[in-house]
């Protein structure tokens, strides 16, 4: 536990638990939760409610996801190099399984980027129904508007000043600056590149969602390996 919690310093007991049962210990949260207080561990601060994402009003912020592949969203987050030159992080999530799909991270990112990304992932997942995103330049230019529609897809932006309907990315960038940007010294744009993949790895396929039932949005499969007869 205590080893658990040197590797991931902003995990409750909770995903310490999770974390434990994946790797076969028969512990309950009730038990975890009594060491981890006789350790002096500190339980990070839990997050204030939000209102309500869905309102009845017709507006886009209603579209709840449905189904993986249903409803895709994306923003941007900045951050600095250790020699204070900025970049940005364009974050892209399934909606419904709280995967993340990509983190593309460069100095700078525009509409062609956002096209870019998100045509190497129509490539190998698909087109999803909706892509909900941010009223940005980024994504509000004419030319994103008119690559999903190309692609059958349908826009849902948010109104000005309510990050909260992006709720989603909004809690996802959360967690990313919190457990990684927060933690990390970027002595260059490349060891970002990788440091953040490996951060993005580790989500999809490791991390505890509670949303989830604390599994993570993507687990890895095992995949059984295959017995050859020997030949003599």
């Amino acid at each position: 536990m205590i080893e658990l919690t040197r590797q991931y310093g902003r995990y409750g007991y909770r995903r310490i638990a999770a974390l434990l049962r994946d790797a076969g210990w028969q512990i309950n949260d009730k038990r975890v939760e009594r060491l981890w207080r006789r350790e002096g561990l500190k339980v990070p601060m839990k997050q204030p409610k939000k209102g309500r994402l869905w309102l009845n009003d017709g507006s886009c912020v209603r579209l709840r996801p449905e189904y993986r592949d249903h409803v895709w969203s994306y923003d941007f987050v900045h951050h600095r190099t250790d020699d204070g030159k900025a970049f940005r992080t364009l974050n892209i999530l399934d909606e419904h399984s709280r995967e993340c799909l990509a983190i593309r991270v460069k100095r700078r990112l525009n509409s062609a980027e956002v096209i870019d990304a998100l045509t190497d992932l129509f490539i190998l997942r698909g087109v999803p129904a909706f892509i909900r995103s941010d009223n940005g330049p980024e994504f509000i230019a004419q030319a994103v508007r008119d690559w999903i529609a190309a692609v059958g897809a349908q826009t849902a932006y948010i109104e000005p000043g309510s990050p909260w309907e992006n709720g989603y990315c909004e809690s996802f960038n959360a967690r990313f600056r919190d457990e990684l940007l927060n933690g990390e010294v970027f002595y260059s744009l490349r060891e970002a590149q990788i440091l953040i993949e490996q951060w993005r790895n580790h989500y999809n396929t490791k991390r505890p969602h509670s949303a989830l039932g604390y599994r993570p949005p993507a687990p890895e499969a095992i995949v059984p390996v295959e017995t050859r007869p020997i030949m003599h």
